[in-house]
This record gives C-alpha cells, structure tokens and sequence, in this order.
C-alpha cells in the first residue's frame, strides 16, 4: 500500500513539474508577443504542436481484434461517424460499432460483421483500401492486391460490383463531394490511373502521364472533378478529369528553381517513391509523404510548394502539421485556373 502511495507521490511530482515547464515556456511566449518580438503565428502553432506531441492513445476505448495479421486501411463513415471499415493484409474486411452501449467509460467496440475467410467473396489476398459509400452506409468499396476492387452492400455482404485489373491495386478513392459524377479513381501497379463509374459498372477512362506505378489517389474535397495522384515516379499531378490533355500541374519540390533541383529531380515533389497524399478539410491544401522521410505541404490550386518541410528521421515516429490558413490564398485560388473556377461556380454548387 505504502508502495502504492510513493508510487502516486513521485507521478505527481513528475506532472507538477512537467507544468510548471509548460506554463514557463507558455508565458516566454506570451510576453515576447506582448513586446511584439514574434510573429503573431508563432504562438498558435507552439501551442498546436504541443498539443499534437502530448495526444495518447485513449485508455478507455478499445476495438475487437478481428484481423489475424496487421491492418492496412481504416475508414469511419461520413454520415453518422458510428461504423468502422477495416481492412487487413489476410484479406478480411470487418465493420465495428463505435457507439458505447454500456454507458460505462471502459468499452469495447464490438465487430458488427465480417467478410472472413470462410466467405467465398473474401479478397484472396491484402486489402489495401476500404472506403464508405460518402452519402449511404449501405454501401461500401474496398481494393486488394488480388487485382480486384468490389463494390459491396453492407446488408447482404455480398458484392454488388467487381472490377478486375491487370496489376495489384494500391488505391482507390470516392469523390466525398461528387454530385455529377459518380467516379472511382483507382491507382495500380500500372502508371496509368483508372476511373470506374459506379452508375454504369465500367472503366470509363484512363489517366496518362506517370510512369511509375501509382500508389495514392484522392478527389478533392472542394472540387468534384480535380483528382491528385501519387506515384513511384516522385510525382505527384493533379488532373482535371474532364480534360484529355492530360494533367493540369505537377508538384516541383523547387517550385522552377531549375538551379536547386539535379536533372532526375526536375518536377519531382520528393526524392524518392511518393506513398502518400491527402487534402486539407478545406481543399485549399495538399500534404505529400515520401520515402525520402518528408512530409511537404502544396497550394493545391496553383501548385506551388508552400516550404512548410516536416520531416520524420529514422528515430522519429510523430509527425506535427499545423496548417494555416491565409486570406491571400483563398482570395487567389479561384481566379488562376478555369478547372478551379468551373467547378465551384455552377448554380447548382
């Protein structure tokens, strides 16, 4: 008991002093803005970066463990944010409840259903992607490394919809917005970038432009019909898919500066595969992850590298990104690209 108690003692003191160190460096921040020595953004992102670094697991909340091997791809549903999509690497897709029926602060969210081993429409091999249907959870879609994608209602755990592809598949992504357009963009080992129309249950278009397999694609949530794509080429484009010209941009790491960038790196967004993308809430922005350990953050309307450099180390496992938005951008982006205009502008938008 005794034990115990000293226990508590020393946890206390140690927290104690940990804010006593916060609320230090807090005041050296809040008296150097007072005096006008820093800049008025300094403060936000200290403290936003500080928040980030101090978040840990929940303790109270736990989920069933379905999965026999590790889990690629998790999606919670837009429509009520209750259903959980996982996708593992031994092929098994589960949905979870994350509601607590208990009222109890400890629980666990159970799996609701499965697509196991046992069903004959289990993906043979790694899921790499599961997403929600944006508007209905009734209907979901998930991509494996077996070359299909299956479109699936969720009553019947059946699919509705199988597309089959030449090469393994790394990505797929429905547009969050798209009311003109029902499109699934699909990136494989293949470098060109697939889009099936759900309404029709084909492929209806190709992509060209990359030459490295694709291994991340994402609609922007701002525009229905500007799509990203990552590749192992170190590129990343952005397309208008209503134009065949090809891509509208590629993101340049050096924004131009041909004198910075070596000759394989001209119009490369990192030095190495590029194996992740996704867009701010507000699509004004686009954040990149590549094997050459950068995070890199893009004006997503023009292109251009906005130098915020985030960069994990092979000892580092967190990674800190406070965007911030700027009038100037907002006010800017609409008028630099018809795609960007045509989009938004639209009585029925």
């Amino acid at each position: 008991m005794l034990c115990g108690t000293r226990r508590e003692l020393v946890w206390i003191r140690n927290a104690l002093h940990s804010l006593s160190i916060q609320a230090e460096a807090m005041l050296g921040f809040l008296t150097a803005r007072q005096a006008g020595l820093d800049d008025p953004l300094r403060l936000r992102r200290a403290e936003s970066t500080r928040r980030v670094l101090s978040l840990k697991l929940n303790p109270d909340r736990d989920v069933d463990r379905i999965h026999g091997n590790g889990i690629n791809t998790v999606d919670i549903d837009a429509v009520e944010g209750k259903y959980m999509l996982s996708g593992g690497a031994d092929g098994v897709i589960a949905i979870y409840d994350l509601e607590n029926y208990s009222g109890k602060p400890q629980y666990t969210c159970k799996a609701v259903c499965t697509v196991g081993r046992s069903s004959r429409y289990v993906h043979k091999f790694s899921v790499e992607t599961v997403q929600w249907y944006p508007y209905d959870t009734g209907m979901f879609v998930s991509s494996s490394f077996d070359k299909t994608m299956k479109v699936w209602d969720t009553e019947t755990l059946k699919p509705a919809e199988v597309f089959e592809f030449e090469g393994n598949i790394y990505s797929h992504n429905l547009s969050p917005i798209a009311r003109k357009h029902s499109l699934i963009a699909v990136g494989t080992k293949n470098p060109k970038i697939q889009l099936c129309d759900l309404k029709s249950g084909s492929r209806i278009h190709v992509l060209h432009g990359h030459r490295g397999e694709v291994l991340s694609v994402r609609w922007s949530p701002r525009y229905e019909h500007i799509l990203a794509s990552a590749s192992a080429d170190s590129k990343v484009k952005v397309w208008d898919v209503r134009r065949a010209s090809g891509s509208l941009f590629t993101l340049d790491q050096h924004n131009g500066d041909k004198s910075k960038a070596s000759s394989e790196a001209v119009n490369t967004a990192h030095n190495g595969r590029v194996n992740g993308l996704c867009f701010t809430g507000d699509g004004l922005y686009l954040l990149t992850t590549g094997t050459d350990d950068r995070m890199r953050l893009w004006n997503s309307a023009t292109g251009e590298n906005t130098l915020e450099l985030y960069s994990g180390g092979k000892d580092c496992n967190i990674l800190a990104w406070v965007p911030v938005l700027r009038v100037s951008d907002v006010e800017e982006e609409t008028s630099l690209d018809p795609a960007f205009q045509d989009a938004w502008s639209s009585d029925e938008d």
